[in-house]
């Protein structure tokens, strides 16, 4: 049941058509699993706490320096040297007390990435690197949850509602992954593609509208442009081809 505070905290979230007192309870009972906590996973989790989800996982073995705080809201000055995970969950208890965040200091890794994920009901991907997201795909794949890609480029940004098999699966889209480099980013451009992850998070769990299944939407921040795409399963995907279920 929600409580007459939680009540107070969401009523013009449920005065939404389609959500009500109905899909506030899915998302009080409901668990999901952020990996990263840094430019895309400020915005996802602070969203995610602030609408109610009752459990949220949070992943990140770094800690935050100068040149992350540009972006990473979910840290300050005074957080530098703490883990980025605990530092996350510090924030969003603040800003929540009435949900349970679960900070994992972990280095996401091919022996560990069911276990961190856990009982969630979705992944957030907010990684910025290949080897992590095709670690989670693969995860989510064996789970049979859906995974919320999200990345970024200096003003650029891509993103995908991804719940293979009925889905083309992350592996799909990129099949290999790009040489890892130090890249540029302003704030802004993590701010929008992580409120559309957490957007597409919080309609998946609610039950109401429609997510971004079997595209890629691609944001041109220079134009302010959203382009959607429709991506095809890759028969030969390493990940879910040749025959993979």
């Amino acid at each position: 049941m929600l409580s007459e505070q939680e009540m107070k905290r969401y009523t013009r979230q449920m005065m939404i058509e389609g959500w009500g007192e109905a899909g506030q309870k899915k998302l009080k009972n409901s668990t999901v699993f952020i990996a990263g906590a840094g430019g895309l996973g400020s915005p996802v989790s602070i969203y995610l706490a602030v609408a109610g989800i009752g459990n949220i996982r949070i992943c990140d073995f770094d800690s935050p320096d100068w040149s992350n705080l540009n972006r990473q809201i979910l840290h300050d000055q005074t957080r530098i040297g703490t883990n980025k995970a605990v530092s996350g969950k510090m924030t969003l208890e603040r800003l929540n007390q009435d949900i349970t965040v679960t900070a994992f200091t972990d280095k996401i890794v091919a022996e560990n990435v069911d276990e961190l994920v856990g009982n969630a009901d979705i992944i957030l991907d907010c990684m910025d690197n290949f080897p992590t997201r095709y670690l989670l795909n693969e995860s989510a794949r064996r789970k049979k949850i859906p995974l919320v890609y999200g990345s970024i480029w200096g003003i650029d940004g891509r993103l995908s509602f991804i719940h293979s098999p009925e889905t083309p699966c992350l592996q799909c889209i990129f099949p290999e992954a790009p040489p890892k480099e130090v890249f540029p980013v302003l704030g802004a451009t993590p701010a929008v593609i992580g409120s559309l992850q957490a957007l597409e998070t919080l309609k998946y769990l609610s039950g109401m509208g429609t997510t971004l299944k079997g595209q890629l939407l691609v944001w041109e921040g220079a134009t302010t442009d959203f382009k959607k795409y429709k991506i095809r399963k890759d028969p030969d995907c390493p990940a879910c081809g040749n025959g993979k279920n």
